[in-house]
């Protein structure tokens, strides 16, 4: 009997190949990891999901530019003339011509707890024709260096780094989501195949069925011919064939419509009005027994499901905005400090009895920008300051409204925790229980197709000798057919059931040997 059931499913197998690449000469054979993989790299649900991911790593590297110090550099260029207006601001030439010229370097960078930092260096040149001046033309230099740091509010790097904790937990999420997309697809890809296996090989049932009738009416036509039966009896069979020949209409119905499905997972979808690709399925469901422990996939699932471990990083997420809405209510208390040297030279004018009342010039002793620059980076003359600033907000006294939406986030995020979990273990006990109920339905109707079998050949026997009728062996045709159809679409259930629990388990990826990384583009 076995040898006998093994035969029946290699015609099976042999007339779905046949019959399908007789259908369309563009027919393309595919196994289930032809078809996982096509999906996985041309779905565009997929594709959409791969680039959330590098969003996200842009968005954190734009959040890290925040601690990149900036350089920042002026110019500027003065000249002005006025008239004489006062015997101390004399010239020769009867006006008063002033120029300027400034440059200024300067880098800011603000530090990872919360303070800033600048360092600046400051020059100039300063050139007039005015009378009574006893360095011109002068130029200065300045060595400038300034830190502020928050003591309480802003203070700490959890609230300095606040958006790049957020952006790197949101990068997590986003491969987790991807993650979750790509074990959905496989799903979708797997339950699609094996639906049109079972499509393709009910099919084929309906037309071994429906051969079976038509031999039968062929037979009953020539036992009438010859006055063995009677007329009604060939009604009976011309009944059943119309009625397997509908059968058989719905039937590709179902090949075609799960063929599209599959399809278009696999985003086959045909372009310039070139014709549809035909996928044959060359798969057969497997059937092997699976024992699984719920315990042990409570635990899997705990450390491989995506969904849930983007809910608990989406959960620190919540816990940065509290941290940082609490740290607001803080009064604003910063230590400020500066350093500056500076320096300065040029020409020193020399005047009679060294009074430049006289306005006699008696010499000149030159000096230039290089002097001032010397004194300025050997601090010289050094200054420095050092203050505290106190900021109380009347809004953190009187009101805490900031604080209190964080904290109803806060419990809102934590509900949607426990309950995206509770959804998780529902999910997976109904996955373990299916997979144990689809492999108990397999054998039961195993058991069912065997007896359908044995009942047919029986009656066709006892029709044989005369002890049955046309009506009971088409009844018992119809039973054997149902039986077999049955039997397929429980083990195609058995296998889709399987590849539920995995995901339910988030081990998709993991079976097939691949990585979030491997789709991930760079």
């Amino acid at each position: 009997m076995r040898n006998k059931r093994l035969g029946i499913w290699v015609l099976i197998a042999c007339f779905a190949a046949g019959s399908a690449l007789a259908q369309d000469p563009a027919a393309k054979n595919m196994t289930l990891e032809d078809c996982i993989l096509g999906a996985l790299k041309n779905n565009l649900a997929v594709a959409v999901q791969v680039l959330n991911p590098r969003l996200a790593d842009e968005a954190l590297s734009k959040a890290r530019e925040k601690f990149l110090p900036s350089l920042s550099m002026s110019f500027n260029n003065r000249h002005n003339e006025s008239a004489s207006y006062s015997w101390t601001s004399t010239s020769t030439t009867g006006s008063i011509l002033s120029k300027y010229n400034s440059y200024n370097f300067a880098i800011n960078e603000t530090l990872p707890i919360g303070g800033t930092l600048s360092l600046a260096l400051d020059s100039y040149k300063s050139e007039t024709n005015q009378s009574l001046q006893t360095i011109n033309p002068r130029y200065g230099s300045t060595l400038s260096m300034n830190f502020s740091q928050p003591l309480l509010r802003n203070f700490g790097s959890t609230v300095s780094q606040r958006e790049i904790l957020v952006a790197r937990n949101n990068l997590e999420i986003s491969e987790y989501d991807l993650h979750k997309s790509l074990i959905d697809t496989i799903y979708s890809v797997e339950q699609a195949y094996w639906i049109l296996v079972y499509s393709i090989q009910n099919l084929d049932v309906q037309r071994q069925t429906l051969k079976l009738a038509r031999d039968l009416l062929e037979k009953n036509e020539r036992a009438v011919e010859v006055g063995q039966m009677a007329p009604i009896e060939v009604l009976s069979a011309q009944a059943e064939v119309a009625t397997r020949e509908a059968d058989i209409l719905q039937a590709e119905t179902q090949v075609k419509n799960n063929e599209d499905t599959l399809r278009t997972l696999l985003n086959l979808e045909p372009g310039n009005q070139a014709p549809l690709t035909q996928i044959i399925p060359v798969d057969k469901p497997p059937f092997e027994g699976r024992t699984v422990s719920l315990d042990e996939a409570l635990l899997t699932a705990i450390d491989n499901r995506p969904d849930l471990r983007s809910a608990r990083t989406s959960l620190k997420n919540t816990e940065i905005d509290l941290t940082y809405a609490k740290n607001q209510l803080l009064p604003g208390l910063n230590l400020n400090a500066g350093f500056s040297s500076p320096g300065v030279s040029g020409d020193r004018i020399l005047y009679l009895n060294n009074n430049p009342l006289t306005g006699v010039v008696v010499g000149t002793m030159p000096g230039g920008a290089s002097d001032a620059l010397k004194d300025t980076i050997n601090f010289k003359y050094q200054n420095w300051t050092i203050g505290l600033t106190l900021d109380i907000p009347l809004a953190n006294v009187l009101s805490r409204a900031g604080y209190a939406q964080a904290q109803v986030n806060m419990e809102k995020a934590l509900l949607s925790v426990k309950n995206q979990e509770q959804q998780a273990y529902l999910e997976i006990r109904n996955a373990v229980r299916s997979v144990d109920t689809g492999f108990k339905r397999v054998q039961a109707y195993k058991v069912a197709r065997d007896l359908a079998e044995k009942k047919y050949e029986a009656e066709l026997e006892k029709l044989k000798i005369g002890l049955s009728t046309n009506y009971t062996l088409l009844q018992y045709q119809r039973d054997l057919a149902n039986a077999r159809t049955a039997e397929l679409k429980a083990i195609v259930d058995y296998t889709v059931s399987l590849a539920g629990l995995d995901r339910a388990l988030g081990v998709s990826l993991k079976k097939k040997n691949m990585r979030v990384q491997d789709f991930m583009k760079s």
